[in-house]
């Protein structure tokens, strides 16, 4: 077996010398190091992320596991993106752990990877890293929450958060009860509870077959998932042994079961452009039509919020995604390969039978169509995305005068307005707020429907933006409109009082102007100012590509003709 690691602790002289010395700081002896796969734990844990606080306690567990199955463990920590603090949006940020993670394992002797990530953008930014790295690695999630209760009801994340928030809105819930809220809403450490996105991700990992099967929904403070941290430290000296790398996991056949499980799932629309971006890595041909074609076949299975009304240590109770992948099993790709080290087809033959009904059967399936779908036309000509399992449908086919904001400040400042010019039939467009515009795609496309509606019954409106949205929220809201308002996309020359149109069914999405209007407005749009002039989210903004290839940067991707991994480091003097 011939390890990375060697090139730095096996040689002779003064760089010898060296390297080895340093693992004696650590308390190590060279002779129980020698000749066995240093394994680097990739830890994102931070104080400013409560999602990954229990990812201390799991690094001990992993350490534990690589060493008794003959590794050296070192653990590294990096940047820690947690949607909720960090502002404008943690996808910003995404690339930049991905490339932090796929440079820390370039330069340092490192010859496999556990990657211990959790909220939204961790656990894709860690599989973006490992597919460009290409060296032996496997996901370990942080879990989901255990769910807070608040007179009487179970509080699903997010999905209760914006409930409330309507209520108060309008008066129904005082200070006080928002106080008495805002203490029983997060019970403890971990991930949203519901199917958003750090839980739709967790899932898709193991879907992916770069997670232990059963391990992306047991909840974080369950001792179930230290003990799955343990067997993941194990697992990986096996991957390392046997130089099973991301790219023998993660390919086409791979992602078509991923695809297959996120419409089962009725996922976080966020999930689509991370797998996009994670296939571009990997120089896998991806596309949004990909989704809309599975999701046209496959019907959503899990009734877990916002999709449906359960929660994910439900779904975890009846047996998880193996449970859920034994009812698909005729669907999927059974020869892709896991970091078990067996096949998908394999692992599933210990696979629990679905438990009670959080998992349904495709005869008895809660929502019998795909849970997303992928529109086109003149206002989206590279495409958008609506999640129509958390849609109303009596808006699935809709025409309405557009009620355009510029900007997110735009939004905030008038949407409570009393003097707003809205009706039920009004399209909210929401532009500015993509990749470029944001910068970062804020979760920024659920806009609040105007209180003026609220206080009248209506509960959802037509929505559209070139924003994301958290993928705790509901409602009929076309996201990802690509290309986005800032580079010049359609949406960009959207007037109050256009008409626009959207029938699901025929996966429409237009603007009722000709194409001689059209391009009379394109003549005059200029391109709004830019929000940074220096610094990383500068690069980013130079650099990002559209929603339909993943809001990758573009010197990210895997170039035709390039070979996959690693350019290794001269280790010499430093």
């Amino acid at each position: 077996m011939e390890l990375r690691s060697r090139r730095w602790f096996d040689r002779q002289g003064e760089l010898g010398l060296q390297h080895r010395s340093v693992l004696r700081t650590l308390g190590m002896n060279p002779e129980l190091f020698r000749g066995k796969p240093v394994i680097g734990i990739a830890n994102t844990w931070s104080e400013l992320n409560n999602c990954n606080l229990g990812l201390r306690a799991l690094a001990a567990a992993v350490k534990r596991g690589v060493m008794a199955a003959g590794g050296v463990p070192l653990e590294f920590n990096s940047i820690s993106l947690g949607e909720e603090l960090m502002k404008p949006t943690a996808m910003l940020y995404r690339n930049l752990l991905a490339m932090e993670v796929e440079e820390t394992l370039r330069s340092y002797p490192i010859d496999g990877v556990v990657l211990l990530g959790g909220c939204d953008k961790t656990i894709p930014a860690q599989l973006m890293a490992a597919a460009s790295a290409n060296i032996p690695a496997i996901q370990v999630c942080a879990g989901p929450k255990i769910p807070g209760c608040w007179r009487g009801h179970r509080l699903g994340s997010g999905v209760a958060l914006w409930e409330y928030m309507d209520k108060y809105r309008l008066g129904e819930v005082d200070g006080s009860s928002a106080e008495e809220l805002e203490a029983r809403y997060s019970a403890s450490v971990g991930t949203c509870n519901t199917m958003g996105t750090a839980s739709t991700m967790a899932v898709l990992a193991e879907a992916l077959g770069m997670m232990l099967p059963g391990t992306s929904t047991i909840p974080a403070v369950d001792s179930r998932r230290l003990a799955a941290a343990e067997k993941s430290g194990f697992a990986i000296v096996n991957l390392v042994q046997r130089q099973i790398k991301p790219s023998d996991i993660m390919t086409r056949d791979a992602f078509e079961n991923a695809l297959i499980v996120y419409s089962a799932i009725g996922g976080s629309t966020n999930a689509v452009i991370h797998l996009l971006a994670m296939a571009g890595r990997l120089g896998i041909d991806l596309q949004l039509a990909d989704f809309d074609r599975v999701a046209r076949m496959v019907p959503m299975l899990v009734d877990v919020e916002p999709s449906g009304e359960k929660l994910m240590d439900d779904f975890d109770a009846a047996g998880g995604v193996p449970a859920l992948m034994r009812e698909l099993q005729h669907m999927l790709s059974l020869g892709c390969l896991t970091v078990t080290g067996e096949t998908l087809g394999k692992n599933l033959e210990s696979a629990p039978e679905p438990q009670g009904d959080t998992i349904r059967s495709l005869a008895s399936a809660p929502y019998a169509d795909g849970s997303i779908a992928v529109l086109h036309g003149n206002l989206v000509p590279r495409g958008a995305i609506l999640r129509t399992s958390t849609a109303s449908p009596d808006l699935l086919r809709h025409s309405g005068p557009a009620l355009v904001f510029e900007s997110y400040e735009d939004m905030l400042q008038r949407i409570d307005d009393p003097d707003l010019p809205v009706t039920p039939s009004s399209v909210l467009v929401l532009r500015n707020a993509g990749p470029v515009g944001g910068p970062g795609m804020p979760e920024w496309g659920a806009i609040p429907i105007p209180r003026k509606m609220l206080s009248r019954g209506i509960k959802d409106m037509l929505r559209i933006s070139d924003a994301r949205m958290s993928g705790t929220s509901s409602g009929t809201i076309v996201l990802h409109a690509c290309p986005e308002a800032a580079v010049g996309g359609p949406l960009g020359l959207l007037r109050d009082g256009d008409m626009v149109e959207i029938d699901v069914a025929s996966r429409k999405l237009s603007v009722l102007l000709d194409e001689e209007e059209m391009d009379h407005r394109r003549q005059e749009w200029r391109p709004p100012p830019r929000k940074h002039v220096r610094g990383y989210p500068l690069l980013y903004m130079e650099h990002v590509l559209q929603a339909d290839e993943g809001c990758d940067f573009d010197f990210l991707r895997l170039v035709p003709g390039e070979d996959l991994g690693l350019v290794e480091p001269v280790v010499g003097r430093s």
